[in-house]
């Protein structure tokens, strides 16, 4: 009897960077579905120390994700094109605009709570 056994290395690892890069994509978007449902809208500010609220809806739609497929990360966070550095200063309390702001954390609690489903995401993410 004789066997034959052929290792196709570039086959595996090109899936591999696929199926990756899918995972990403996937744990974004859930990262982002996560903090957008943390936002809730209020004509009120927010409690320090809880997520910020939003008055019109521009923080829930300003939040993104974008995937960097060479560097194989993934950013999740409040658009600064759509909410400039406002949320730098709820994020981690500080100044904006002579003003201070206690903290008001979003995507730090997102990450934790999102922690344990994270690698749910590259379950079965390398296929045949």
């Amino acid at each position: 009897m004789k066997v034959l056994i052929e290792f196709h290395e570039k086959r595996i690892l090109d899936a591999n960077r696929r199926g990756s890069l899918v995972a990403l994509r996937r744990a974004g978007a859930y990262l982002r579905q996560v903090a957008r449902h943390m936002v809730s809208k209020s004509p009120k500010a927010s409690d320090p120390g809880s997520p910020p609220h939003t008055r019109h809806g521009l923080l829930k739609r300003s939040i993104l994700f974008g995937v960097d497929n060479q560097a194989m990360t993934v950013v999740i966070g409040p658009a600064a094109s759509m909410v400039g550095t406002s949320m730098q200063a709820h994020e981690f309390g500080g100044r904006y605009r002579k003003q201070d702001y206690p903290k008001r954390p979003l995507m730090g609690p997102t990450l934790e709570a999102s922690a344990s489903k994270l690698p749910q995401f590259w379950e079965d993410s390398l296929k045949q």
